[in-house]
């Protein structure tokens, strides 16, 4: 049995949690556990906590108030002390823990609070109030001076024992507890010593609905009331006053000023409507979203040429589906297609704007819905593009490309991978082995493509794989079919212009063209271009009895004359997207293909544009954005 069990309450803090545990091992008081309270993370944190030798509880998102997951893991710990810290922490120093226990030895001692200061990217405002609040001087409270904080405090389990957190209370279920303690005659405790980085980034609207939350609360316990309003607006104007003062020192104060405004603002507002009117909080729903804040970054396509960055909800997902963290996603053609509405489906208007693009990803599992039993939180998997409805006549007979509800992942209908996440139909989710590459699962989605059109081709072919095949283009998708066809044991040559790709393929056993002469010795054509030009030259020029694979897209209209395939026996074969059964080849092939060329070179997502720039350049074969 441990003397100390720290307890940590998370949603979603994989960005701070690994430097909070590294702050907590690095104390020079040893006789302690970790308890972790997760209230749904779908990022790594849930991971992280295991990593680390912490013990894991698991709350319902729904469920969560403060005061109810703190007994949760107070419940479950085995101090005699528990002491609480936020997830977005660092403990400062290697005596943190020692000095916030300490004080507890005193029998009148209930509860201890430390000190909070501000990092470099905490709001100004904010900052500043940690100033105000959390000074140098050891301090023991009395009534009627009713505070304490738990992102960083320390209470005794026996009086909890006799009285838990409050778990109605939509925040400062610290402040209730301390004040019925002081009301019997128990100290609470201000240790300074006990001190921590505390690390907020929170929009605007974020901090709306934490004073929200809190002002509800304040009036539930009876601290505040609706005639504290305008003390507390007034309060608010005098601390912008200071602020702005102290602000223009800094290297921007014009910026800091601008964010200062915003902070005061919403805090004030926040407070005021808490203070007037808390119904929100009686409505579950809206409990919840107050409590959790379900955004995640995205870039959208709004409209020919309109892309940004910018806070999206994460897609909720239903019984059968699985909601799936992005790890990279390339960047294909489609994606400047769509941006420049180009492709085909947004001209004929089968396909509409706003839309997340990105339809060549990898990713780990964050949730799976009720029904999905082959893919678990934590798994490797890639999806697949093309989701056919799954009932229909079509579908059912194996032609789900003639699905009258077909969407495509980033294209039609759905958003796609240039997002953090990513929500699917488990059906189309496919696990990926334990210790896969991400780099190169991302690849998956192009490989699928190919193999199901080189799979018509091996019907058209009879699977002779000693006819020689041509492929014209040397870009990924050119790259990929050339290395498969390669790997099946068919002689293959490339065609492209840019010298840099046929030197991609020069160190494999592919033989590289720089012109489309001598086309007669080719008995198969792949055309992954889409360019209507070498397309026109494939046909006319191609020996009798050719056959010809297209997956370039999109050939432009033009006229054309059929006779040189009806006269010389030559067959023109159409793919597009894949299915499950390429997913899963692909799957095996990704060890065996040379796909380094197609990942060396990737960059964050928020370089989006930077991406589009590149890739328009032609200057690497594949670029990959990195988005988790």
């Amino acid at each position: 049995m441990t003397e100390t069990s720290i307890i940590i309450r998370t949603f979603n803090e994989e960005k701070y949690l690994p430097a909070l545990f590294a702050s907590i091992e690095r104390q020079a008081y040893r006789d302690f556990d970790v308890v972790v309270v997760d209230s749904g993370s779908y990022d790594r944190t849930r991971e992280i906590a295991h990593e680390h030798g912490a013990r894991l509880l698991e709350i319902a998102s729904h469920d969560f108030t403060f005061g109810y997951s703190l007994n949760v893991g107070i419940r479950a710990a085995t101090g005699r002390f528990a002491a609480i810290i936020s997830a977005h922490t660092q403990a400062l120093g290697d005596h943190w823990l020692a000095s916030l226990i300490a004080p507890l030895a005193q029998d009148d001692v209930a509860m201890v609070y430390g000190r909070q200061v501000g990092a470099a990217q905490s709001n100004f405002g904010e900052a500043r109030d940690f100033l105000r609040v959390f000074g140098g001087k050891k301090e023991i409270l009395a009534p009627p001076r009713f505070f304490a904080n738990n992102a960083n405090s320390a209470i005794r389990r026996d009086l909890w024992e006799r009285h838990p957190f409050d778990e109605g209370l939509s925040g400062l279920e610290d402040i209730a507890w301390a004040k019925r303690w002081m009301e019997r005659g128990y100290k609470v405790v201000y240790e300074p010593e006990a001190a921590i980085v505390h690390i907020h980034e929170s929009t605007p609207r974020q901090f709306r609905q934490r004073y929200y939350r809190e002002a509800v609360a304040a009036k539930a316990i009876g601290i505040k009331s609706t005639r504290d309003i305008v003390p507390e607006v007034l309060r608010e104007g005098i601390h912008l006053v200071q602020d702005v003062a102290s602000a223009a020192r800094h290297p921007d104060p014009l910026r800091q000023a601008k964010e200062m405004v915003r902070f005061r603002f919403n805090k004030s507002l926040g407070t005021a409507i808490g203070l007037l009117d808390g119904k929100l909080m009686e409505d579950s729903r809206e409990r919840e979203k107050l409590f959790f804040d379900r955004t995640s970054k995205a870039v959208v396509i709004h409209g020919p040429g309109q892309a940004r960055l910018e806070d999206v909800v994460v897609p909720p997902i239903k019984p059968g589906e699985v909601l799936v963290r992005t790890a990279y996603v390339g960047v294909c053609g489609t994606d400047l297609e769509i941006l420049e509405r180009r492709l085909g489906y947004y001209e004929k208007g089968m396909a509409k704007y706003p839309i997340v693009p990105g339809h060549e990803f990898s990713g780990v599992v964050a949730e799976v819905g009720p029904n999905v039993k082959h893919v678990a939180v934590g798994d490797p998997v890639v999806v697949e593009c093309i989701q056919s409805c799954g009932g229909c006549g079509h579908c059912k007979s194996g032609n789900w490309i003639a699905c009258a509800e077909r969407k495509e992942l980033g294209v039609i209908g759905l958003n796609g991978a240039y997002a953090e996440y990513v929500a699917a139909p488990g059906r189309f989710v496919h696990k990926l082995p334990a210790n896969v590459d991400m780099h190169r699962a991302a690849l998956c989605e192009p490989i699928a493509v190919v193999l199901k059109g080189l799979t018509r081709l091996d019907r058209a072919i009879g699977g002779d794989r000693s006819q020689a095949c041509l492929v014209i283009g040397g870009g990924p998708i050119g790259y990929l079919s050339a290395s498969i066809l390669a790997h099946r044991g068919y002689p293959v040559a490339v065609y492209d212009q840019n010298v840099r790709r046929r030197g991609y393929l020069e160190r494999g056993l592919v033989e590289t063209l720089a012109t489309l002469q001598g086309l007669e010795r080719f008995n198969v054509f792949v055309e992954a271009t889409g360019d209507p030009g070498a397309l026109d030259a494939v046909v006319e020029k191609s020996r009798a009895g050719a056959t010809i694979l297209l997956l370039g897209l999109p050939y432009s209209r033009r006229e054309f004359n059929f006779e040189s395939i009806v006269a010389y026996d030559k067959m023109i074969i159409g793919s597009v997207g894949s299915s499950a059964a390429e997913f899963e080849e692909a799957i095996r092939l990704l060890p065996e293909l040379p796909l380094e060329p197609l990942t060396q070179r990737d960059l964050p997502l928020h370089e989006f544009e930077q991406a589009w720039k590149l890739f328009k350049q032609r200057d690497c074969l594949k670029i990959l954005l990195k988005v988790t």
